[in-house]
C-alpha cells in the first residue's frame, strides 16, 4: 500500500485485510474515532452482540438508544465500557464529533448527557486501541484497508454485510476480495 499519511485517520474505516487473522479483528470494519501522536482508538462496526441495550445497560438513562437495540462489540479493550455513537440534530451537543454529524454521546449529565436530540444511535461495549505508531505500522503491512466512512456505514442497518459492502464500494481488486468466502479452500 505504501506510506501511511501521517494526518489523522479519524472518520476513516479500517477494513480488515485478508491476512489479518486475529479473531478480534478478522473481517471487521473499524471506524477510527481518534488518531493522533499518542495512538488511535476505534469501534468495530460490524459485530452485533446478542444482548440488548436494556439487558446490558438497564440503568442507562439516556433517550438516544432504544432498549431493544443490540449492543455492538466495539473491540477487545475495556469490554465493560459502554460508548454511544449517535447522529446529532445539533452536532455541538456531541461530546466529540467523529464524522459529519456523528459523534459520541456524553453519559455524564454535567457534560450535556441526558436529553439530546439525535436521529439514530448505537451502543458499543469496548473499543479497539493502538499505541503510538502501531496503527500506521498495521496499515503499512496491509493488515487494514482504508476507506472514507459514511454515516450509513456507522449507523446503517446492514452491519453484518459491512465488510463486503465497503470493499465492493472501494472497487477494483477490493471488489473481488469482497466476495471471498470465509474459507477460500471451499471455493
Amino acid at each position: 500500500m505504501g506510506v501511511v499519511d501521517t494526518d489523522s485517520l479519524r472518520g476513516q474505516l479500517l477494513i480488515a485485510g485478508p491476512t489479518l487473522l486475529d479473531p478480534n479483528f478478522a473481517r471487521t470494519v473499524v471506524l477510527v474515532t481518534e488518531h493522533n501522536d499518542e495512538g488511535a482508538m476505534g469501534l468495530v462496526l460490524n459485530r452485533p452482540s446478542t444482548s440488548t441495550v436494556d439487558e446490558a445497560l438497564p440503568d442507562l438513562e439516556l433517550d438516544v438508544a432504544e432498549p431493544e437495540d443490540l449492543v455492538y462489540v466495539g473491540g477487545p479493550v475495556q469490554p465493560a465500557a459502554a460508548m454511544i455513537l449517535a447522529e446529532f440534530d445539533e452536532p455541538g451537543e456531541a461530546a466529540t464529533i467523529v464524522l459529519e454529524d456523528v459523534g459520541f454521546v456524553s453519559v455524564e449529565p454535567e457534560l450535556g448527557g441526558g436529553s439530546v436530540a439525535t436521529r439514530r444511535a448505537r451502543v458499543f461495549a469496548g473499543y479497539a486501541g493502538w499505541g503510538p505508531g502501531q496503527l500506521e505500522s498495521e496499515v503499512e503491512r496491509d493488515d487494514w484497508i482504508l476507506e472514507p466512512a459514511t454515516v450509513e456505514d456507522v449507523l446503517g442497518e446492514s452491519a453484518e454485510e459491512l465488510w463486503s459492502d465497503a470493499l465492493w464500494r472501494k472497487g477494483g481488486e477490493y471488489a473481488l476480495l469482497s466476495r471471498m468466502p470465509l474459507d477460500p479452500s471451499l471455493n
